[in-house]
């Protein structure tokens, strides 16, 4: 699938699935690619939309002025010839290519790279998540047809990643006093990528096709249908009938449910790890979870080293911060809280909750320690660790009762902040900044990705500090710290680093597996 750049983190079910196929019952195109997503998406608005399935739709549709390049993650031309930087980080120019068509005929231009830039900072578009990553940038110029500039009040290490990989927007489509935030564009998107947009099927598929009058190379595969299926355990099995070929599927189908000779013959198995983790989060608002060392003792209490053997089958790696695992972003001087119920109780009876009365509960000054985890259903991971959890918790006199929601009501409960604890993802970058989550500005904002309202003063200055800092082991010395602040008030239970578990329809060629990824706009027919 192509590839954008992460540096927006994107919200992921705990478990996200992705489907393949195999042998063909069904009637089908040979050159058409279908996938399977495990919701509908919110929108296909580039800069409102939130959600992973959003994403991987979006990167056909569009392109960016400049891409990483897949093995060496160095920035090379897209939509931009050329760029220049200036000495003091401050000013980016971007020479555009003069061939780019948006998929209604009309150029591409830098009055559509100045508008998309307005309508991120514009506070009316729902669009907090990115806003943060262009907050610090003064001004967009153009400067003829085909060159635009960005000039930032501060230098941002990020730069160069964040200006060249804005979203964009036709702004002769867009500019029309239409609301933007409900614009029928949203479901009906036009871009500059390789594939334009066919059509959308509510609950049903997305469809795309291959846009012939594409500036770049153009791939083999002329269709890509994304069907919208909630249930994984149905789409593996659509997957078997031969109505899907590509997937990314859960641990106990890659272990049990694909290891056949019949199966291995349709399909190829790929193992890689990508930026990314999932966690649990506990909602500092709460009564309950705004004392840091119940946080704490939740950590010790969720057995991770068990939930990654008996959910995950072992194909992960228990992590104890945000930033990717193989990275020097990461702070591996971090030890782990292992699964320990004594130092638990401990820190629960210095923090209030004892069993005064004597019926099994902890309480604490007449209140009973209940609460509630919410999670979406879409999330086969949150719905088999739930009921382990909550075992492991009554042990020690906690009652947690358990809900389940469907994606976008349980989205509303989420930027509501009306929960108490849920389990989550987030993918993010090979390098990364952190403040689109953890910064506190974050909490307050409508949508923000902060919304377990995480605030700490030194963990603010310390964000901010690294955001400016272009000497990458300085950079990666303050974000060590920052992550010792995590480790010490432990907002998210942090879990794993989950393993992409691929499998490809061996129908198809060229099948590469890269440090980004796997890249379909390559394969062969």
């Amino acid at each position: 699938m192509a590839h954008c750049d992460y540096r927006i983190k994107f919200l992921l079910l705990a478990s996200i699935v992705f489907l393949p196929a195999c042998g063909s019952q069904v009637p089908f195109s040979p050159d058409t690619l279908r996938i399977s997503i495990g919701a509908e998406p919110d929108t296909l608005n580039p800069l409102t939309s939130s959600d992973a399935y959003s994403g991987r739709v979006l990167d056909y549709v569009n392109d960016t002025m400049i891409e990483r390049n897949r093995d060496t993650l160095e920035y090379e031309p897209k939509l931009a010839d050329r760029w220049e930087v200036s000495a003091d980080h401050l000013t980016y120019i971007f020479h555009l290519k003069k061939e780019v068509r948006w998929h209604d005929g009309q150029p591409f231009t830098a009055d559509d790279v100045v508008y998309s830039f307005q309508k991120i900072q514009d506070p009316t578009v729902e669009a907090p998540f990115l806003r943060v990553y262009y907050a610090d940038i003064d001004r967009v110029e153009k400067i003829d047809q085909w060159t635009v500039k960005f000039v930032y009040k501060r230098p941002y290490f990020l730069g160069l990643s964040v200006c060249g990989t804005l979203p964009l927007l036709p702004k002769h489509l867009f500019n029309d006093g239409t609301d933007f935030n409900s614009h029928p564009l949203g479901r009906k998107p036009v871009g500059v990528g390789p594939y334009r947009f066919v059509e959308w099927k509510t609950n049903k598929k997305i469809v795309l096709e291959r846009f012939d009058d594409y500036w770049g190379s153009k791939p083999a595969i002329r269709r890509i249908e994304f069907k919208i299926i909630t249930d994984d355990a149905i789409a593996f099995q659509v997957l078997k009938k031969g109505e899907l070929d590509f997937a990314v599927i859960r641990p106990i189908q890659w272990i049990k449910q694909t290891d056949s000779e019949k199966f291995n013959s349709l399909f190829s198995k790929h193992k890689y790890l990508l930026p990314g983790f999932n966690y649990i989060g506990w909602n500092h608002t709460s009564p309950i979870f705004s004392d840091k060392k119940v946080r704490q003792a939740m950590t010790y209490l969720v057995n991770r080293e068990k939930l990654l053997e008996k959910i995950n089958f072992g194909l992960g790696r228990v992590v104890e911060a945000p930033f990717f695992v193989e990275g020097a972003q990461y702070n591996h001087h971090l030890p782990s809280r292992s699964y320990n119920p004594d130092e638990a109780r401990r820190l629960l009876s210095t923090a209030g909750w004892t069993d005064s009365d004597g019926d099994g509960i902890l309480d604490k000054e007449g209140k009973k320690f209940e609460f509630v985890f919410l999670y979406p259903s879409g999330s086969k991971f949150s719905e088999r660790m739930a009921p382990i959890l909550k075992e492991d918790l009554k042990k020690v006199g906690i009652e947690m009762a358990i809900e389940r929601m469907e994606w976008a009501a349980f989205l509303s409960r989420i930027e509501k902040k009306e929960f108490d604890a849920t389990s989550l993802g987030w993918s993010t970058g090979f390098e990364d900044d952190p403040y689109q989550v953890w910064h506190s500005s974050q909490a307050d904002e409508t949508r923000g990705s902060n919304f377990i309202s995480f605030k700490n003063a030194e963990a603010d200055q310390l964000i901010e500090e690294a955001r400016t800092e272009f000497d990458e082991k300085r950079r990666n010395s303050l974000y060590h710290r920052f992550q010792e602040i995590l480790y010490d008030e432990q907002p998210y239970t942090f879990l794993f680093a989950n393993y992409s578990l691929v499998v490809t329809s061996r129908r198809f060629q060229n099948v590469v597996v890269h440090k980004t990824g796997m890249n379909t706009l390559e394969w062969e027919l």
